[in-house]
């Protein structure tokens, strides 16, 4: 697990941007396609805006969520909503290269199961995601993979839903299919998250984002976060 230490959260989105850049260029040249998995978050959506006005081979592009919030079709819970404004408004994209969770399903279970199977469409079985962005929250967890849920345990499909968690069930992509991904990019910014950035770089498996597969992981942090780091270095 790499990690670049960037000034401020401004400054974690544009270098987060430039990554997946480099990333789409090479997959597109190998591959023909590029498979962007994204989570929610505030820096994320600088992050995608920043990448909207880059020099990006847009047409091999598909776009995919790590995680979305139950709720309905343009609420404003949902990450796809900020996805759209971010991203998709800014960007060549056409409707096709967005993959959104079928979250409005009554059935979750069968919500995960047709986007596991639109994943591997996009991705081979099984699917291997070229990017994989990720976030991290206070209490450790990453996409939906939240402290305590059953989620946690998940090891036999790609998608699967979760308890409620900050009062809303959400759909997340599970350890097996994060891990299978050619790139991992973490953003973290904000001080509130310096004390789990230090666990996550110490590879803390008591903590959610701590069993993600360290491989292959780049770690983009501003000071405040990473401000945790001086400190145990110092200790």
């Amino acid at each position: 697990m790499q990690i670049e230490v960037l000034a401020d959260a401004a400054a974690v989105a544009r270098r987060a941007a430039e990554v997946i850049v480099a990333e789409a260029r090479a997959a597109v040249t190998a591959r023909g396609r590029f498979v962007l998995a994204v989570s929610g978050g505030r820096t994320p959506w600088l992050m995608l805006r920043a990448l909207a006005d880059q020099d990006v081979p847009w047409a091999g592009v598909h776009v995919v969520q790590v995680d979305e919030r139950v709720a309905p079709a343009g609420h404003a819970d949902r990450n796809l909503a900020r996805l759209y404004e971010s991203l998709v408004e800014h960007a060549p994209l056409r409707p096709g290269q967005v993959h959104a969770m079928p979250v409005e399903l009554p059935d979750l279970a069968e919500a995960a199961a047709r986007y596991a199977a639109t994943l591997r469409e996009l991705a081979g079985t099984p699917p291997v995601l070229d990017l994989v962005h990720l976030g991290l929250g206070a209490d450790g967890h990453t996409a939906s993979l939240v402290p305590g849920d059953p989620v946690l345990a998940v090891d036999a499909a790609d998608v699967a839903s979760t308890g409620p968690y900050q009062g809303r069930r959400r759909l997340t992509l599970t350890y097996p299919i994060i891990d299978r991904a050619r790139r991992i990019l973490w953003v973290v910014t904000d001080g509130e998250k310096a004390a789990m950035l230090a666990r996550l770089l110490d590879g803390d498996r008591s903590i959610p984002a701590g069993r993600v597969r360290r491989e292959r992981a780049l770690v983009l942090a501003d000071s405040a976060a990473a401000a945790g780091l001086q400190r145990v270095a110092n200790a």
